[in-house]
């Protein structure tokens, strides 16, 4: 008797639909022109985004403005729709609340695209541009974070996972890295930035593996080098950077953090990173757009109630009010006729009959009164 049962085939089904549909992942890149964004751009995925450029001659705009680019690449049989959303002019106007608030109105603009795409009838084929990463470029020479730096971190830590990278860094000295490294991390905690954390290897996990994530986790920032210039060296041809001092090698562990960041990026924790934007980002902004919409929901019935509700008569002048009185009184006392009638047919006595022609005189002169009202 066969003791299979068949689900142990479902990772190989699983994976079989997953390259067939392919993968999808959305890159920003910040900070300010002549850093080398596009430069590592082009070095990490083998390709030419910005071709169309004249570097000699491309001057960035004086204001920040967000320029998308998608490229779709296939690697033994395995697609990735790669998105590269880039800021051009970041850093520039003098007033850096401009460039910040047009990155963090991209981010929630694809958020809101995607809500209300999931939000929809049809809900087959949602195409999600929502950014998984921003890799946030500071400049070498400067040591440390910038007002900026710290300003645009603290406005987006929230909405994307921010790695950040030390652009150039073939202009430091191990020394120098070392110490830029320290400083620059030492601000992220005091400032409470929250810059984008490798999760912790499982138990299970080869020690090859852990090494890797251990020396990723102390690699933050990292410190990087872009070229897609080939040149030779001692008879075999590597990617960098030719100086009369010598060669920068792009993916020589020791020139350059180029490496562990494609591994990472690419390949190790891409799939962490789009879990954490589905399920935190993602989320809290889901959480506040249904809170908000809860409550203007609540404000719009509440307002339609108060206009349902008949709205008062105007002000009534002396007049009126006299006349309304007057009617009341003549109605309490047509009531009290119709009590005295009743009297009279029932005891027929004469002292009843005169209390009522009295009654009806009274009524007779208040009808005048209510007369002389009304001509007035």
């Amino acid at each position: 008797m066969s003791e299979y049962i068949g689900f142990g085939s479902l990772p190989d089904i699983v994976h079989r639909k997953t390259v067939k549909k392919g993968f999808e992942f959305t890159l920003m890149v910040v900070g300010e022109s002549g850093l080398g964004k596009s430069t590592l751009i082009n070095t990490l995925f083998l390709s030419d985004l910005y071709k169309e450029r004249n570097e000699s001659s491309y001057e960035p705009p004086q204001t920040a403005q967000i320029e998308k680019k998608t490229l779709c690449i296939e690697e033994q049989g395995v697609k990735l729709r790669l998105t590269v959303v880039d800021t051009p002019g970041f850093g520039s106007s003098l007033s850096s609340a401009d460039c910040i608030r047009s990155c963090c109105e991209y981010v929630d603009e694809q958020f809101r695209a995607y809500f209300a795409e999931e939000s929809g009838i049809i809900r087959k084929n949602i195409v999600d541009n929502r950014v998984h990463c921003c890799l946030y470029f500071i400049p070498s020479h400067c040591h440390s974070l910038r007002p900026i730096d710290v300003e645009f971190m603290l406005n987006i830590h929230e909405k994307v996972n921010v790695i950040p990278i030390i652009s150039k860094a073939d202009m430091l000295t191990e020394k120098e890295k070392i110490q830029i490294k320290q400083r620059i991390n030492d601000s992220i905690k005091s400032h409470e930035i929250k810059i984008y954390q490798l999760p912790d290897c499982d138990s299970d996990e080869d020690e090859d593996f852990k090494q890797q994530d251990k020396e990723l986790k102390a690699c933050l920032p990292f410190a990087v080098v872009g070229s897609n210039t080939v040149l030779e060296v001692n008879g075999k041809k590597v990617r960098g950077r030719q100086y009369d001092w010598g060669i920068v090698e792009v993916d020589n562990p020791a020139h350059s953090d180029f490496t562990k960041l494609r591994n990472m990026l690419i390949s190790t924790h891409m799939p962490d990173l789009k879990e954490v934007t589905e399920d935190v980002h993602y989320e809290n902004f889901r959480t506040q757009l249904i809170s908000k919409i809860s409550q203007q929901a609540f404000k719009d019935r509440g307002k339609l109630k108060r206009d349902s509700i008949p709205k008062l008569l105007p002000a009534l002048d002396e007049t009126d009010i006299l006349l309304i009185q007057k009617e009341e009184e003549i109605r309490r006392m047509q009531d009290i006729l119709v009590q005295m009638q009743d009297k009279i047919k029932t005891n027929n006595e004469k002292s009843n009959h005169n209390l009522y022609l009295a009654a009806q005189k009274s009524l007779e002169n208040e009808n005048k009164k209510i007369e002389n009202v009304i001509n007035v």
